[in-house]
């Protein structure tokens, strides 16, 4: 069941968080964060897009290092970026390097 959002400002928010592979590091690694950060120039759905390693001094980061955030209008959109061909080729350079994977999408609600 889609949810629309709970404001006409609302945005949402795909974050995907990452686990590699020992081996993969650096090389394997780096291909993957130069292929994620490309997706904006050939998703045009993509309406902003950041990402960064992790820097949490808690130790609660299940192994987790990468983060990377993308934003979209719309569900719409979203549903245009998982199946587009960027994405899929996307899949094929990170598949080899990926340990675990972590994806949350939301819809940005002001602070109270």
């Amino acid at each position: 069941m889609a949810m629309e959002p709970s404001t006409p400002d609302s945005l949402l928010r795909h974050a995907v968080l990452f686990s590699f592979k020992e081996e993969s590091y650096p090389d394997g690694v780096a291909e993957v964060e130069a292929a994620f950060a490309a997706l904006p120039g050939k998703i045009p759905q993509i309406i902003d897009f950041e990402w960064g390693t992790n820097n949490s001094p808690e130790g609660l980061d299940r192994g987790f290092t990468h983060l990377f955030f993308l934003t979209f209008a719309s569900e719409a959109d979203r549903d245009i970026y998982l199946p587009h061909p960027a994405h899929k080729s996307f899949g094929e350079v990170l598949g080899p390097h990926l340990k675990d994977v972590l994806v949350l999408d939301y819809w940005t609600k002001a602070g109270e």
